[in-house]
């Protein structure tokens, strides 16, 4: 059974369009005004090496990327996380083979396009030879979710399968990125500090009362403080080791008391639990629209006069090669490993889910900043992005085609 889904995530797509939107216009009809704003030095902190690699200069583009987009992928990485470990969890025990196999297919698809597609039109000077591919390999979860819905039906098996292919896909490719920046070294040491954070926090706060607890012990541990303290300091050991600073807040998801099984992904139901990771995801959830809006504003500008072969790189590895990369994983999962589709969906409904997977933003715009150079070359990137939503309304017309 797939409980109806909580009204918020259709609310995000919406404001993750119309920050691209209005960034868009922003960025043709006013470009040295739309530039001016991303790049506006806030303030510049002055740390000392051993904690920070660099200068810092805080600007509405770090402030979004870096730090406030840690709290979307802190919502996302809780649903992945209750998938894995919950009762009934969609990714518990044998259920997690499809879809993580689906997944990793997929951005090996993308990652192989990518190379491939590089090596034979890309024309940039600033190109790097094998670089860059890490770009393509996430997706977005909150625009595939839109039009996965209106080609499915909000209460389609198919429907589920594709928000947790995007989830697990996002996730993953953060932690590839993270893993894959060349500058990383001794500073990983600093990610002990989210590692105790989260073994402190776990420990003290997170177990479950039993049932003869005190009520001192379970107003103890529906305390939320504890865990936004843990947040902090596991975000900036994250940001101070190199890593992806937007991955901050995941390593403490498994150490918050949690509810013992769960609704389904981004469940309504879940609105009704007490639970501190519950209350904690609802208490960001209406910060989290403008955050994405503003996200869509920070990164969604696009030049229409940067199209270059970085933009058909981007679209050849998102629209041939994660789709063809799912196919391939797709046949040897189901007809040589014997992995078995859920109920109701058919091949027809991953014929479907290959081109909604084929849409890529969030993650891969959070990527562009570390896995190419500046300038024209990230701009023709952002510029395929964009248009790699076009395959959302190609997934629509598919479906009314193969009518799934």
């Amino acid at each position: 059974m797939m409980y109806r889904i909580s009204p918020f995530l259709r609310r995000f797509a919406l404001a993750l369009l119309c920050g691209i939107g209005l960034a868009t216009l922003w960025a043709n009809l006013w470009p040295a005004g739309y530039y001016d704003f991303i790049e506006w030095r806030i303030a510049d902190p002055n740390l000392p090496d051993w904690i920070w690699a660099g200068t810092v200069t805080l600007t509405p583009f770090m402030v979004v990327t870096d730090m406030l987009m840690a709290l979307f992928f802190f919502f996302i990485g809780k649903e992945l996380w209750e998938a894995l470990v919950l009762e009934r969890g969609s990714l518990s025990g044998r259920r997690a083979g499809l879809p993580l196999g689906l997944s990793i297919g997929g951005m090996i698809g993308a990652a192989a396009a990518w190379l491939t597609l590089s090596a034979l039109i890309e024309t940039a000077e600033e190109a790097v030879p094998g670089g860059g591919w890490t770009v393509p390999l996430g997706s977005d979860t909150v625009l595939i979710y839109l039009f996965a819905r209106m080609a499915f039906g909000r209460g389609h098996p198919a429907l589920h399968l594709t928000i947790l292919m995007a989830i697990s896909t996002d996730i993953l490719a953060l932690l590839v990125l993270g893993l894959s920046n060349p500058n990383l070294s001794v500073r990983l040491v600093w990610l002990a500090l989210p590692l105790l954070a989260a073994v402190v926090v776990g420990r003290l706060f997170g177990r479950r009362p039993s049932v003869d607890a005190t009520e001192r012990r379970r107003l103890r541990g529906q305390r939320l403080w504890p865990y936004l303290l843990a947040g902090a300091v596991s975000w900036f050991g994250t940001a101070a080791s190199g890593m992806p600073a937007s991955l901050g807040l995941l390593p403490i998801i498994p150490a918050i008391a949690r509810a013992e099984r769960s609704f389904g992904l981004f469940a309504e139901a879940e609105g009704l639990l007490n639970d501190p990771l519950n209350r904690l995801t609802r208490a960001i959830m209406w910060p989290l629209t403008a955050i994405l809006f503003l996200f869509g504003l920070i990164r969604g500008g696009v030049d229409l006069l940067a199209f270059a072969p970085t933009t058909a790189v981007t679209l050849g590895a998102l629209w041939i090669g994660r789709p063809l990369g799912l196919a391939l994983a797709a046949l040897v999962l189901i007809s040589l490993f014997g992995n078995r589709l859920p109920r109701r969906v058919g091949w027809r409904h991953l014929a479907v889910i290959a081109p909604l997977m084929a849409i890529g933003f969030s993650v891969p715009a959070v990527a562009i900043g570390a896995a190419l150079p500046g300038g024209a070359m990230a701009e023709a990137a952002r510029a395929g992005l964009v248009l790699s939503l076009l395959a959302g309304p190609a997934a629509l017309l598919l479906a009314r085609i193969l009518k799934v």
